[in-house]
């Protein structure tokens, strides 16, 4: 008989420069593989306003390519409003459009995701010591 459960994990982490892409592949997918949740869903959120999620392949140049895009579509030099506050605009507006937020379906026990997608932490406002990253599965036991 199966049952319905709701499970949540909080991980942490850190980053080392200002934008920085940090794979939490393995750890979501553990997480799913320790929760014994055989059909349901992961989702993947960071409760911070200036750093985001994205899901792609895990290739060195991909990943400079990606952060590269990332300062020519929100540079950090650009001049912004906010900046008279923070000077950390263009760390929030990138992570206003990369989102917050993944979700991934479960079946089999198992994340279900393509062969060359990696979920990634993006970090937009470093380095931190500290980042978190709220992992819930939804699902039948």
């Amino acid at each position: 008989m199966s049952r319905l459960v709701v499970l949540t994990k909080q991980l942490t982490t850190r980053s080392s420069a200002r934008r920085q892409l940090i794979d939490l592949t393995s750890e979501v997918t553990d997480f799913v593989a320790e929760s014994h949740v055989r059909e349901g869903i992961c989702v993947v959120s960071v409760p911070h306003a200036t750093a985001a999620l994205i899901v792609n392949e895990h290739e060195g140049g991909l990943l400079r390519d990606l952060l590269a895009r990332i300062e020519i579509l929100f540079p950090q030099s650009a001049r912004y409003e906010h900046n008279a506050i923070d000077d950390n605009a263009d760390a929030h507006l990138a992570a206003a459009f990369l989102g917050h937020n993944r979700a991934f379906p479960v079946s089999g026990g198992k994340v279900i995701r393509g062969t060359w997608q990696n979920l990634f932490l993006v970090e937009l406002d470093g380095p931190r010591s500290r980042r978190e990253v709220i992992l819930q599965v939804i699902g039948d036991k």
